[in-house]
């Protein structure tokens, strides 16, 4: 390959997103999960009795077309046996759809494989029990392990709300009041599953011992469930008006339909009517949240609009487009409008906060991110340096991005040290992932790599020291790092590598020496990388038989950074990554982590964005062959 050759290449893929490119600026490529709000949408739907029959056709094509031929819906492609939680969720859609008979060859095997799992009493996911709960196909527990009157606790209790993290908060409030009204709406053709929960739940030790545990810590909120009647109604105030405060202008709650599709649960059992304008204006929400593909309409989780154009306008820049380009301008401008100027929850535990940072869909005011403010302070950061507007909100980006570092050094995702030791032990599935938003490799990783690539860590270097002993620490032995937001190990080393290297750590240094061996030990006979989601769930690197563009892209890129001259990885890594250049966008393993066994993204951007990145590296660092 020569320097003309590449040239080619980096120029075809940033044509692609040139001709990608919306009028305002914005990449809007999608974000996608499996069938669960699709599912999720067609049961609000339905019981709502809104009929808007061509949507609800619309998603149950997308449904059947994820079933697997042994009958099942799964997750991600290589889970074995197939998903219990999922499967559940699309058979009951498509029942309540009504497009598809009972006597159907493929419901008949979801029956038979939902049997042979347990039936729902097996099921594993809290928003799907929710779910089916609130229509009438799966029992409320007879006291849910947080009663409403949370919301009257004050600051300091074991249970209090402030503790958990902000994503965990606005799922759980509209849980709580569910619970307390034990709320179910049923019509005469709705789905009627309650005779699959024969089979008790079988909780695993560590389940059994978290909420032996939670329970014993709680023992002293008992008397909360006995209250006197005018403090429990003040409680659900409370928890209506937490939600009506964090809905955003689009009507959804905090950005998330799986929020969204709470709130409304729980606001009618409030009484709220569905012509409700509040009702109504989440339900276009979730509407608006529709995005096309494969023939078919996917309702996405939310947008990724910020986090799209922010990365693309990034690495556009670093791959030889100039800021005074009118795509990049146009990116800046509509990044310059998304940047958010009031205190919100994330607020709370910063001292003298200051507002400045960007959310990751066009539709999140409220809630603000470390990783989406360090993409989009890149993409602003050569447009105009004379402009003192974009001088300010550059300044006032970093100035909230060091405000959110842990008191351990490293940096969450949303709100710093939300991290309580107790809050995993709550006896409700996957808390103990998604209660915290702990410090994560991927995320110090990438704001260290902000921090010495903008020439800004020099002049924090405390932050920086703290940062990078935090990263030391939390290495695995093998010399990888786990990556939350992405998967899982490949994504975490890559990001815990540049950013130290960035900051002016050695590549000879021992950890990162051993981080390195780890990735190009692990490379796959294909001469790419490719690790199953399997590893976010067995918290231990599992590959995949086949190598993804995503993830060579990325080990590519931390090797590149590390190496003065390219290796025989590196040139195998490029080379697997050119031989399927055609295939960008047919790629469809997600490589993007939500919760462990239930939610997964494939973001449609990261094939070409990664790639155009690790290629340009490459010619940056090499040049010609």
């Amino acid at each position: 390959m020569n320097t003309d050759h590449d040239v080619q290449r980096i120029q075809q893929l940033i044509q692609t997103f040139l001709d990608d490119q919306e009028t305002d600026g914005s990449w809007r490529y999608g974000f996608e999960i499996g069938v669960h709000a699709d599912a999720y949408t067609i049961m609000m739907l339905r019981s709502l009795q809104i009929r808007d029959e061509a949507w609800i056709q619309e998603l149950a094509q997308r449904i059947r077309a994820k079933q697997t031929p042994h009958g099942t819906w799964n997750v991600y492609p290589d889970e074995q046996e197939g998903n219990l939680d999922a499967t559940v969720e699309a058979y009951f859609a498509l029942r309540y759809a009504g497009y598809v008979s009972a006597d159907d060859s493929g419901l008949k095997k979801a029956r038979a494989f939902i049997h042979e799992q347990g039936g729902l009493g097996r099921l594993n996911s809290l928003m799907t029990k929710v779910m089916l709960a609130c229509c009438g196909s799966y029992h409320w527990p007879t006291s849910f392990p947080l009663p409403v009157e949370v919301m009257l606790l004050p600051p300091g209790s074991p249970a209090h709300l402030d503790d958990f993290s902000g994503y965990a908060r606005v799922h759980l409030v509209p849980v709580m009041i569910l619970a307390d009204k034990r709320f179910k709406l049923v019509h005469s053709h709705t789905p009627d599953l309650t005779e699959w929960t024969r089979t008790p739940s079988v909780d695993s030790q560590r389940e059994r011992s978290a909420s032996a545990i939670w329970q014993a810590l709680l023992s002293y909120t008992t008397p909360l469930r006995h209250w006197p009647k005018p403090l429990h109604q003040r409680a659900l105030q409370k928890a209506e008006q937490y939600m009506l405060d964090r809905i955003e202008p689009d009507g959804t709650l905090y950005s998330y339909a799986s929020a969204t599709f709470l709130m409304i649960f729980a606001l009618t059992s409030l009484g709220y009517p569905s012509r409700h304008p509040v009702i109504q204006r989440a339900i276009q929400g979730i509407r608006s949240l529709r995005y096309p593909t494969n023939g078919s309409v996917h309702v996405q989780n939310s947008t990724s609009t910020v986090w799209n154009t922010a990365l693309i306008s990034d690495v556009m820049q670093k791959s030889g487009v100039p800021s005074s380009h009118p795509a990049i301008r146009q990116a800046g401008h509509y990044l310059l409008q998304r940047q958010q100027t009031k205190l919100a929850d994330w607020s709370a535990k910063v001292e003298h906060p200051v507002a400045g940072g960007w959310g990751f869909s066009d539709i999140n005011t409220l809630n603000p991110d470390v990783d989406d403010t360090t993409a989009a302070l890149r993409a602003i950061s050569r447009l105009r340096p004379d402009n003192p507007s974009i001088r300010t909100a550059y300044a006032r980006g970093v100035q909230w991005v060091l405000s959110m570092q842990n008191s351990d050094g490293g940096w969450p995702a949303f709100e710093r040290n939300t991290n309580h030791p107790l809050l995993p032990l709550l006896p409700i599935p996957g808390s103990h992932y998604a209660a915290t938003d702990p410090s994560t490799a991927d995320l110090t990783g990438r704001t260290l790599a902000f921090l010495g690539d903008e020439g800004l860590a020099k002049l924090h270097r405390h932050e920086v020291q703290k940062a990078v002993r935090w990263l030391y620490r939390d290495q695995e032995k093998e010399g990888c790092w786990f990556g939350r937001w992405g998967i899982s190990y490949i994504y975490g080393t890559w990001c815990a590598v540049r950013g130290l290297l960035a900051v002016g750590e050695a590549a000879s240094h021992e950890p990162i020496r051993r981080s390195l061996d780890w990735l190009m030990h692990i490379q796959l006979p294909d001469g790419g990388w490719g690790e199953s989601c399997r590893s976010d769930l067995q918290q231990q690197y599992v590959p995949l038989t086949k190598a993804t563009m995503t993830q060579t892209a990325w080990a590519m890129d931390a090797l590149i950074a590390a190496c003065d001259k390219p290796t025989e990885e590196i040139e195998r890594g490029k080379r697997y990554l050119v031989r399927h250049l055609d295939e960008l966008h047919r790629e469809t393993y997600p490589t993007g982590a939500g919760l462990p066994g239930t939610f997964y993204i494939r973001y449609h951007a990261y094939p070409p964005l990664w790639t155009l990145q690790a290629l340009s590296h490459y010619k940056q660092k090499y040049g010609s062959d």
